[in-house]
């Protein structure tokens, strides 16, 4: 008799992705996500690739010029000084962008360190931090804001001024407006990192790591934050344009940045001042207008395509 040997089947099975894998999967699959990185990486080249231009350009005056529509010689037009909108637009764009980015960044600082020592130590320093965001909470950023302007700019102003720094008056306002929307922009994060870090303590693996004397600053900072880190990476991308948009709308109030700096939301004021019944020069208020609807759109398609990624109960 013959035996007759069966071929094998071999299954190659995968080797498990990993949640970091996961989440980058995740994220390219959303095109609108794909399609707001996309603008940012527009904005943030065009703006910051061109600043050895426009910081030397920026506040060039030719009343000659003054209101011409967009042309090959100026690509977006001129306002009522003459001044290229172009490189204003562009400089203004890189403003905003840093105080967005830079607010963003103070308000996870305190808001995460708020947030975890108030839901880690609880008791009545969970209370009475508390209490103080409650407080913060009910005060309107716009008088804070003024309050940082009346304290600080002259005196930050003065201090730039003695160490040779040009436009000591708009760097002090634009300091200002990190400390102001930043100061009032990590509230509700340190609710949320509060009650995260409240569900995370009494789990096992923060029992055992007391149980071997691991000390209060080791527990946090090895057990805990590594869990909280896509809560801190989705609310970081969502302070961002919140950020951008209150500067705007201070600057158009006049109390953000002060000109001859620009900003997207003082040159959107300047360009409601210039509109008429007569002759409305349309281009002073358009693009930054546009400038500005399109950066917010991006950040918030990336904010809410990276708060899906993170999201563990996502497949």
């Amino acid at each position: 008799m013959t035996s007759i040997e069966l071929p094998m089947t071999h299954r190659i099975i995968a080797p498990p992705r990993s949640p970091l894998r996961l989440a980058v999967d995740r994220f390219l699959a959303n095109r609108l996500a794909v399609l707001g990185l996309i603008g940012l990486s527009f904005f943030v080249i065009a703006c910051y690739g061109s600043l050895p231009w426009t910081l030397h350009t920026f506040n060039q005056q030719n009343l000659r010029d003054a209101l011409q529509p967009p042309s090959w010689q100026h690509w977006m037009g001129t306002d009522t000084l003459g001044r290229d909108l172009l490189s204003r637009f562009l400089l203004g764009g890189a403003i905003s962008l840093l105080i967005g980015v830079f607010s963003a960044i103070v308000a996870v600082g305190i808001g995460l360190t708020v947030g975890l020592v108030s839901g880690y130590v609880g008791g009545r320093l969970d209370a009475l931090l508390m209490r103080a965001v409650d407080v913060l909470y009910g005060l309107p950023y716009i008088l804070l804001v003024i309050l940082l302007r009346v304290a600080l700019v002259g005196r930050i102003s003065h201090f730039f001024t003695g160490i040779g720094l040009p436009q000591s008056q708009g760097l002090a306002g634009i300091v200002v407006l990190l400390v102001g929307i930043g100061g009032v922009s990590w509230l509700t994060m340190a609710r949320v990192i509060r009650s995260q870090t409240m569900s995370l303590v009494n789990q096992p693996y923060v029992e055992a790591a007391r149980a071997t004397g691991a000390r209060p600053s080791r527990i946090l900072l090895r057990h805990i934050l590594p869990n909280l880190i896509g809560s801190v990476a989705v609310y970081a991308a969502l302070t961002v344009p919140s950020a951008i948009l209150a500067e705007s709308f201070l600057s158009f109030l006049g109390l953000g940045v002060q000109p001859p700096v620009p900003t997207w939301g003082n040159l959107a004021a300047a360009g409601v001042e210039a509109i008429n019944p007569i002759h409305t020069q349309w281009w002073l208020i358009t693009w930054p207008c546009v400038g500005l609807t399109l950066a917010l759109l991006c950040l918030n398609f990336l904010g809410d395509a990276l708060r899906d990624a993170l999201d563990v109960r996502t497949r």
